[in-house]
């Protein structure tokens, strides 16, 4: 599985050919990101929120069947019920290896589904708290999750990011195994556990 971070918490995850692009940004809506100029086969966004949901910006492939077994999973932006962002969905790509967007959850979630989402191999997570969980919960969360390779994403660096967000290194103290990558990952059987920093396509 080919994992490439495009910016704030746009993934495209790909398997032979067949490619998913998460939760792509609007024009101008993430400071220091760059516009996007992707395609691909099937978009996914996890909310409606400008920097999650300009599936419109991806250039669509047409033909192939998906080769995933994709589950969506219902959850929340926010720890009061979602009476302050609303929704969220997490998505888990299933083919030869496994994959799990978070989106920008920003509460803990059930025993149910974490029974879903144990044993993933790849795990998107956001970190920065303020708008999603803080990065001491995304990492209890990963822990329980269990997943091979943890990318964190959502977060602010220098020049790119919403600034009430945190950085990426308030995660990576409290992480083990933490490796420095650049914009594409390929994960297969042999890929040790690691926390994987990347390096977004888009940033400026």
């Amino acid at each position: 599985m080919k994992i490439n971070y495009l910016g704030h918490s746009c993934f495209a995850i790909e398997e032979d050919g067949y490619r998913i692009i998460f939760d792509p940004y609007k024009n101008g809506t993430v400071p220091g990101c760059g516009n996007l100029d992707e395609e691909a086969d099937l978009v996914i966004c996890s909310h409606g929120h400008d920097d999650h949901n300009a599936a419109d910006l991806i250039h669509k492939r047409e033909g192939s069947p998906c080769p995933f077994a994709l589950t969506t999973i219902h959850s929340l932006h926010d720890d009061h019920g979602g009476k302050l962002r609303g929704t969220n969905d997490i998505t888990i790509v299933r083919g030869r290896l496994s994959a799990a967007h978070m989106g920008d959850i920003g509460c803990d979630l059930t025993d149910e589904q974490y029974a879903l989402l144990k044993g993933v191999d790849v795990l998107m997570i956001p970190v920065g708290g303020f708008f999603t969980i803080d990065a001491a919960a995304a990492r209890k969360m990963a822990d329980r999750i269990g997943a091979r390779v943890t990318i964190p994403m959502h977060y602010k660096g220098k020049g790119f990011g919403y600034p009430v967000i945190g950085k990426v290194d308030q995660f990576t103290k409290i992480s083990g195994n933490v490796t420095y990558n650049g914009s594409e990952l390929t994960v297969d059987d042999s890929t040790p556990v690691q926390t994987a920093v990347m390096e977004a396509r888009y940033w400026k």
